[in-house]
């Protein structure tokens, strides 16, 4: 009698450990966070009329000649590009950190952008982080 009870208070306390065990891992990993906005380029001609010139909004190679990618927050490895949609919406999956955000080329120079900008990711979370390229045309 009293070795089956401790055969049965044994498998209780393993599998309370191994309960305990694989819902501690679901804490430590729960899933990536996201970084999402919008990329604004602009003024992509001398003159900007309202409404917007169809030939004046960005386009995919306008995007890609103001490339935006996310670094370790040292600057020592790339960790992702952020590819927007034609709207300039964009939305990038990232682990649980914090992030250095840059504008890769500013076009030799010109014009300005609020970037490089530090971002931290929270597991299950959206970080917001709205981007501004002014291209420097007049």
């Amino acid at each position: 009698m009293i070795k089956c009870n401790i055969n049965i208070s044994l498998n209780i306390a393993f599998l309370a450990g191994l309960l305990f065990i694989s819902g501690c891992d679901k804490q430590i990993n729960q899933g990536n966070g996201s970084l999402e906005g919008v990329i604004s380029i602009g003024p992509i001609c001398p003159v900007e009329t309202i409404p917007p010139d169809p030939g004046c909004l960005p386009t995919a190679e306008t995007y890609k000649a103001y490339p935006v990618s996310i670094w370790t927050t040292n600057g020592r490895r790339k960790i992702a590009q952020i590819n927007p949609a034609l709207d300039g919406s964009y939305r990038t999956e990232l682990n649980n950190g914090n992030y250095l955000v840059i504008l890769e080329n500013g076009q030799n120079g010109i014009g300005r952008s609020n970037l490089p900008v530090e971002v931290s990711i929270i597991p299950q979370n959206k970080t917001i982080l709205n981007i501004d390229i002014d291209t420097g045309i007049r």
